[in-house]
């Protein structure tokens, strides 16, 4: 009797509808843990509560992974993707990362490194993967359960090139002077495709340095560089190159004279020849110019040649060496034998002659232009002709001036100015 009326006085919240909705949830979730263990940890879906209220038993699901983008850095590939939610937006606890060999089918092979197991982020780095072509896949996990597997990446390629590239070929100016220090062009030959970085280093400023990539030909071209913070003297040039896979070679050098000061007009001086008459202007008297620095031989007489030994010009017939001085007291030069001549005129200062006056000659009697870079100077040597008919005292002072002709220049193509240059010291012939 005792027990019947227990049966009869059940409390409210086990009346039959809620037991029935508590037995129902029972057994749903009973169903679905079944259901898991057949499935074991691949199946994509759980069930669980997520939401209040009798028979609010609900089956979720791990969404698709996302299609994994790649990056390769030499044999090293970094995988990225976007996260995962299950359909209720729940976030996932992790993913694991395969590739494939082939875009459609093939064999899975589990990712290693960096990507293997179970990633926690939403990026990782699969280092030192085997050389081929690899498509790479994402795939969600939620506790044992576990997400549809991603579209494959795009092919990914690692590279797996060990050999570093040769030293670079820099080409470079020999000289830089002030015409051309604010745009220093700088080019060169690498490895083709590689990347090149390259430093420029003198006295006076920090170096330089520009990251540049090869052309398929291995061509490569730097920016023009301003080079005028570094002090005149040696500019050096280093290029080294690095190529896909990460590997870097030895460096490749070159070096440039930096000079960006002119030369000038040091002295001008007339000579009179041994045994000759002095203040009368005759064969074997010369002039001599002094220069600040070593000129370009050539933009003086286009058909020398060497900047380091001594040059000159002479010559018989039409080839002869003209030393024309006018009725005004101005010396010239022409020679036939140079093809262009700058020379330029010298004002000797006094008064030698009335008329105009040509000396030139042949062999051991002919003019001669002589260009010595070691001294430094131009010398200009009369030959048969004259003798001037007036005679130069030495007062009132005879100080010649040299006018110089437009186009010469230093070694590294800094110009002479055309402005006369007057001796302070006197001289005559």
């Amino acid at each position: 009797m005792n027990r019947q009326r227990q049966n009869r006085t059940l409390p409210a919240e086990l009346s039959a509808p809620a037991v029935f909705g508590w037995r129902s949830r029972l057994a749903i979730i009973v169903a679905g843990l079944l259901l898991v263990s057949w499935g074991g940890p691949a199946a994509s879906a759980f069930w669980g509560s997520i939401s209040s209220g009798p028979g609010a038993v609900k089956a979720d699901s791990v969404a698709q992974g996302a299609r994994p983008s790649t990056a390769i850095s030499g044999a090293n590939v970094t995988v990225s993707w976007t996260a995962s939610t299950t359909a209720a937006g729940r976030s996932v606890t992790g993913y694991s990362i395969a590739r494939y060999s082939s875009a459609t089918g093939g064999t899975k092979a589990a990712a290693t490194g960096g990507c293997a197991g179970t990633v926690a982020g939403l990026v990782c780095v699969e280092a030192a993967v085997p050389a081929g072509t690899w498509y790479y896949t994402v795939t969600p996990t939620l506790s044992l359960w576990q997400g549809t597997e991603s579209l494959r990446s795009t092919a990914t390629t690692p590279v797996t090139d060990t050999t570093a590239p040769l030293a670079p070929v820099i080409t470079v100016p020999t000289y830089i002077n002030q015409t051309t220090v604010g745009s220093v062009p700088i080019s060169g030959t690498a490895e083709a495709n590689s990347s090149v970085t390259l430093t420029v280093s003198g006295a006076g400023a920090a170096p330089v340095t520009q990251t540049l990539t090869t052309l398929a030909s291995g061509v490569w071209n730097a920016a023009p560089l301003d080079l005028a913070a570094f002090t005149d003297g040696t500019i050096s040039y280093s290029a080294r190159a690095s190529d896909a896979a990460g590997n870097t070679g030895p460096a490749g050098t070159a070096t440039s004279t930096k000079d960006v000061v002119a030369p000038t007009v040091t002295a001008v001086q007339l000579n009179n020849a041994a045994g000759k008459t002095l203040g009368v202007v005759e064969q074997g008297d010369s002039v001599k110019l002094t220069f600040s620095e070593a000129l370009m031989a050539n933009t003086i007489c286009s058909a020398w040649t060497s900047n380091t030994t001594t040059q000159t010009q002479s010559g018989n017939g039409s080839s002869q060496v003209l030393v024309n001085i006018s009725a005004g007291d101005v010396l010239t030069v022409s020679q036939a034998g140079c093809p262009s001549l700058r020379v330029g005129s010298v004002a000797l200062g006094g008064n030698y002659t009335g008329t105009a006056l040509t000396f030139a000659g042949n062999n051991t009697s002919g003019s001669v232009l002589t260009w010595n870079p070691g001294d430094k100077t131009l010398t200009i040597t009369l030959g048969a002709g004259g003798p001037g008919a007036l005679t130069v005292a030495a007062a009132p002072t005879p100080l010649p001036g040299f006018t110089p002709a437009a186009g010469v220049t230093d070694i590294a193509g800094n110009p002479l100015s055309t402005t006369q240059v007057t001796s302070l010291t006197a001289s005559r012939f």
